[in-house]
């Protein structure tokens, strides 16, 4: 490949990665200044949450905090604009976190299963922090697994109350951010019961401290003390030991409890009713992606910068002059490890953008659209695993490629390692997530499968197990004819014909799909035990789902590089794009290598070609990292400023 001298115009680059809500991006960036929001480190446990606190309050008078709320009560409803603002708080992920707790799921589970009723009496004062709130699902003995919660809410007709109850130690409402030492009031998550009968899990509202702090009676709190990160935020352990709230403290715009005691629903299966309820909250899932995109960005901003200063041991000079230090970023080593990860970050970037998109469109549509619903559901659960996975992953390898410096928690990398590394497990787990609907496959595995051709299998595996969403963005006139235009899988077809890539991604993603709907099937006719068939099939489900996020990310970074048009933005992105995508390639060499889509040499050349890409993006990743728009004092970290000034010895290959 041909490498061509590119002049990017950062400013231009910077415009498109902030997108449609780049006046959020903007009011951040003015807002989070000052010594208030500076990251700090070596602060005890109490000083850090005490500083959260006031952080979020101090937030709590700008306009952020309005934009996820209703515009009868004050807000600017538009649900996208609170997601951006969420991804931004990228200068303290104590913050960031706290402040998604506070009107992301608090605020956003009365928002989303109460009625105008609840908005008017909470969300006031849920967004001036008057109010600070817990959102109480999570339980000791079950985190991901939420429809069979144990905490139990019995209503009682004669007094026209709810008794909250926590029935033993595995009930306990655990790791509940707010709970240990702010939060006055909390969503609680339990089984209905009401006239003997259990109606499924169910949101009240459970006062658990008084205007003085103080536990309210039948309220056990404890606190679940120092964490590996996030030492801002005071999470906690909530019992109930027989809690009476007035019936009017049920959030039922799902499901209702008339004084009398008869439950009534607008939605008759209990099945049904629970997964609407919980999809209504699948913002918070949205959130975690970009927050974890955004401290992956952050940490890819550090390193890059360091390693663009950064210099060790000498080349020979040329015609006699004196030998030099060699800048990090200039070993292919040190390519192959930044430049990649900085490659796919853009992807997910744009792949996160067009969910945030899919989610504020969605709750502006008129009526009700389950299809809809339901695949934001999967694509939100699906980013969010690999979003943070990747943050997980990204963020470790940057802080190896600073060395020492990279160690030192002046530098950030440390502290942004150990907060981000929990959003793997939070907002559901991300294996869980990558096969969120095994459980559904399982329940109805022997009804379901029945006598399906291999046509009605495969659809049925494809859409049940891990929700492979082959409906596509507004971007799919472009995808089809790049994949139109490319031509075939012949070892002849350039490696950077981004028809063939998308073709390669899609095809394997499809037989992996078809390959796992046929296993099954075999297993069926067996007559195996229908959980250790699926159990024992969870290796190809995780890989099948892994290949349909990796084809959803190609897709949605050649969206956003269509919008650049004939530019030297446009330019460069898609040499990042061919980076990433020749990447995902290379670390799936053997699946390609065993099923014949690549031969040896091709698999080589694939290699080398992910050498080249690393080199000729060399000289701009300084500027990809800058495009994100992170403030210096954000970074916070000593390595990573000042490095455009550096100008000592060879200049940068490429750069004007």
């Amino acid at each position: 490949m041909t490498e061509q001298a590119l002049r990017v115009d950062e400013a231009e680059l910077r415009g498109l990665l902030d997108g449609r809500w780049a006046h959020v991006r903007e009011q951040a960036r003015d807002v989070l200044q000052g010594e208030l929001f500076a990251p700090v480190h070596g602060l005890s446990t109490e000083e850090h949450r005490e500083r959260t606190l006031t952080q979020l309050r101090a937030l709590a008078k700008t306009d952020l905090p309005a934009y996820g709320f209703p515009e009868a009560v004050g807000g600017r409803d538009d649900v996208g604009a609170s997601v951006v603002g969420f991804e931004m708080l990228v200068n303290d992920l104590s913050l960031m976190v706290k402040m998604g707790v506070q009107w992301g799921l608090f605020g956003g589970a009365i928002r989303a299963l109460g009625t105008e009723r609840h908005h008017a009496e909470y969300l006031p004062d849920v967004m001036s922090v008057e109010l600070p709130g817990c959102f109480a699902m999570t339980e000791t003995g079950h985190g991901s697994d939420v429809q069979n919660l144990r905490t139990t809410a019995t209503y009682d007709p004669d007094a026209e109350e709810f008794v909250v109850h926590t029935p033993d130690e595995a009930a306990r409402k655990d790791y509940i951010g707010n709970a240990a030492r702010d939060g006055r009031m909390a969503v609680v998550f339990a089984q209905l019961y009401t006239g003997g009968e259990s109606q499924g899990v169910h949101a009240l509202m459970v006062p658990i401290r008084d205007g003085r702090d103080r536990p309210l009676p039948g309220v056990h709190i404890g606190d679940c003390g120092v964490k590996a990160g996030l030492p801002g935020v005071d999470n906690g352990r909530l019992s109930f030991d027989h809690v009476r709230v007035p019936r009017a403290n049920l959030l039922n715009r799902y499901g209702d409890v008339a004084p009398d005691g008869t439950y009534s629903s607008p939605i008759e299966s209990k099945n049904r009713r629970f997964f609407t309820m919980l999809g209504t909250l699948v913002r918070g899932r949205i959130s975690v992606a970009g927050g974890a995109g955004s401290a992956t960005k952050a940490a890819l901003a550090i390193a890059v910068r360091y390693s663009d200063t950064r210099r060790q041991f000498t080349r020979p000079g040329a015609d006699g002059e004196p030998e030099r230090e060699v800048r990090v970023l200039d070993y292919l080593a040190q390519q192959r490890k930044l430049l990649p990860a900085l490659a796919r970050t853009y992807g997910l970037h744009f792949a996160q953008e067009e969910l945030v998109v899919r989610l504020h469109e969605l709750s502006r549509s008129a009526g009700p659209d389950e299809h809809a619903q339901r695949e934001l559901e999967s694509r939100a659960a699906g980013l969010k695993a690999v979003a943070t996975w990747h943050a997980t992953q990204t963020i470790q390898t940057c802080r190896e490629a600073c060395g020492g410096a990279g160690y030192l928690a002046e530098n950030r990398l440390p502290q942004l390692r150990a907060d981000s590394d929990i959003f793997t497990t939070f907002e559901g787990d991300n294996t869980v997530l990558m096969q969120q609907v095994t459980k559904a496959l399982l329940t109805h595995f022997q009804d379901s499968f029945g006598d399906l051709d291999q046509l009605g299998l495969v659809r049925f595996v494809a859409g049940k197990v891990f929700e492979t969403v082959i409906e596509r963005t507004a971007a799919i006139p472009l995808i089809d004819r790049l994949v139109a235009a490319a031509p075939g899988r012949g070892e002849e077809t350039s490696l950077y014909n981004r028809g063939w890539q998308l073709e390669l991604l899609e095809d394997r993603e499809k037989h992996i799909t078809e390959g796992l709907a046929g296993r099954l099937r075999r297993a069926r006719k067996d007559g195996r035990d229908a959980f250790e068939v699926f159990n024992g099939a969870q290796d190809h489900v995780l890989h099948a789902a892994r290949a349909h996020m990796d084809r959803v990310v190609l897709e949605a970074f050649v969206a956003g590089i269509d919008r650049c048009g004939d530019t030297s933005t446009a330019k460069l992105l898609n040499r990042v794009c061919d980076l990433f995508v020749l990447s995902v390639v290379e670390e799936d060499r053997a699946w390609f290598l065993e099923h014949e889509r690549l031969s040896t040499a091709r698999a080589k050349a694939v290699t080398q070609a992910v050498n080249d890409l690393c080199r000729g993006l060399r000289p701009y990743a300084v500027q990809l990292v800058n495009a994100f728009g992170l403030r210096d004092e954000w970074l916070a970290a000593p390595i990573a400023l000042g490095a455009e000034h550096a100008r000592q010895g060879d200049p940068v290959p490429g750069r004007d």
